[in-house]
């Protein structure tokens, strides 16, 4: 349970628990210790009132007088422990060890015999094995003690029997335990909140590196490092450093990427530039054709006419071409539109032109397209391309936008050869991914992860013919976006 705790409470209900176990371990020791001192102590009081009735009983044993000796043990019997509670009992015994007088005449009756029979549940000697002091202790933690009484000339003339029941010897444990746990829970006042204020000095660097790694994708990383915190501790300010060179490798990383991205997009344009030149040379001529009919037949009306219809034709196919290619060079981002696959499908057709590649297109959109518009122009293009130089003279390409609630997805067949997940896998592991032309497939691969999306190949059983192979490429839609800008913005 304590590991699923926060240092804050844990080191607090540790000392505390520590000191609380300390303090049973203590009391259960000192009890054990006060039950062998308290044995000792009442075994020594025991010997001490059998040594008064020996000494007081010597007179009265040889007058026979009973009523003295009960007097005796009424008055010297109860310095025996517990004796008020009925646990501890003395008498005194004649020479032939019956009872004479006993402090209990229920349990210690006068005249019956005392030794060499069992009183009480426990048998006792004869009185010829009882030469001098003998303690009898029984397995119940009960004991009892038996002394000679002798004459002047050193004759057994009697003896006097003391017994203490288990009960006396029993440890007194509410008086052992007040002042462990009245020591307890002053502890436990001190150490609780001096536990929560060092817990919470521990804890605070722990949580503050905590709160910087779960800003990371977040937070500028330059911002994230300035937020570690410098900690003295050896094994914090190894961690710390540790979050500290992840930080700056990945800002190292994302420059890199960044440079990159740029890169590719201006590889993507030059790579299309010939294409594009060559969709744009076309209209030009008609431009030219229609200035020289202008130039020598601008006085008709149907001839004018029929220039300047072409000269508009003309405009619009370069406008929409040049409209086409200038969002693919720049650098901010916004949320797709559907506009922008019509804008790569335009720039993709320029090159399959080139290849007698057939492009065709489709939109299956159920939610808006929430996703970085410049990242996913970008794969497009790139799947598009692929997919023309892979499709081969005469080929066909088929791309379908679609989107959820979830994601945003981007399909693209081509009838070239058959490409399965499994050698996109091992494509995406031995692509010379420095290659400064453009990203490829491990790029798009790259981007899936860096997002959170993913990137595929269709199993070729799954394919409709005439297309044998089909890549899928798909981000998770963004929720909170800026409003999206057009191609013309």
């Amino acid at each position: 349970m304590l590991p699923r705790l926060p240092y804050r409470i844990q080191i607090p209900l540790g000392l505390a628990l520590a000191v609380t176990l300390s303090v049973l371990l203590v009391s259960v020791v000192a009890a054990q210790i006060s039950a062998r001192s308290a044995r000792q102590e009442i075994v020594s009081t025991v010997e001490r009132v059998t040594a008064l009735l020996v000494a007081q009983g010597r007179p009265l044993l040889v007058a026979e007088d009973t009523w003295g000796a009960y007097a005796l043990l009424r008055n010297t019997a109860a310095l025996l422990p517990d004796a008020s509670k009925g646990h501890a009992r003395a008498a005194i015994l004649d020479a032939e060890g019956r009872f004479l007088a006993g402090s209990d005449p229920r349990r210690l009756p006068t005249g019956d015999q005392a030794l060499g029979v069992a009183v009480n549940g426990r048998r006792l000697p004869p009185g010829k094995d009882v030469p001098t002091t003998q303690a009898l202790d029984a397995g119940d933690g009960s004991m009892a003690l038996i002394q000679p009484i002798r004459s002047d000339d050193e004759k057994v003339i009697g003896f006097v029997y003391a017994e203490v029941d288990a009960a006396a010897f029993a440890p007194h444990w509410a008086a052992l335990a007040m002042p462990a746990l009245i020591g307890a829970a002053l502890a436990v006042v001190v150490l609780v909140p001096l536990g929560w204020f060092v817990g919470g000095r521990m804890a605070q660097p722990v949580a503050q590196i905590a709160s910087s790694i779960a800003l990371i994708g977040r937070v500028d990383l330059p911002v994230l490092q300035r937020l570690v915190p410098q900690v003295t501790d050896p094994e914090l300010g190894r961690i710390a450093g540790a979050v500290r060179r992840l930080l700056a490798e990945m800002s190292v990383r994302q420059a890199n990427e960044q440079r990159a991205l740029s890169a590719e997009r201006l590889a993507a344009v030059g790579r299309i530039t010939a294409a594009v030149a060559h969709e744009i040379n076309n209209p030009l001529a008609g431009l030219l054709t229609a200035t020289r009919t202008l130039r020598l037949h601008g006085d008709v009306p149907d001839a004018r006419l029929r220039a300047v219809d072409l000269i508009e034709r003309g405009l619009q196919q370069i406008r929409t071409m040049t409209a086409a290619l200038l969002p693919q060079a720049r650098v901010e981002d916004r949320c797709m539109t559907e506009t922008d696959l019509d804008d790569v499908i335009t720039l993709a057709r320029a090159t399959a032109a080139l290849h007698s590649v057939v492009v065709t297109s489709a939109l299956d959109n159920r939610a808006d397209l929430c996703v970085p518009s410049t990242v996913y122009r970008q794969v497009m293009l790139n799947l598009l391309l692929n997919a023309i130089k892979a499709a081969g003279e005469g080929g066909q390409v088929h791309a379908v936008l679609s989107s959820d609630a979830q994601a945003v997805r981007f399909a693209v067949a081509n009838t070239g050869r058959v490409l399965s997940g499994e050698d996109l896998e091992q494509r995406l592991n031995t692509e010379d991914r420095n290659d400064p032309r453009g990203f490829g497939l491990w790029i798009c691969h790259e981007f899936a992860v860096r997002y959170g999306g993913g990137f595929s190949a269709t199993e070729p059983d799954a394919i409709p013919p005439p297309f044998g192979t089909s890549l899928s490429f798909w981000l998770p839609r963004q929720h909170h976006h800026d409003d999206p800008k057009t191609a013309a913005d």
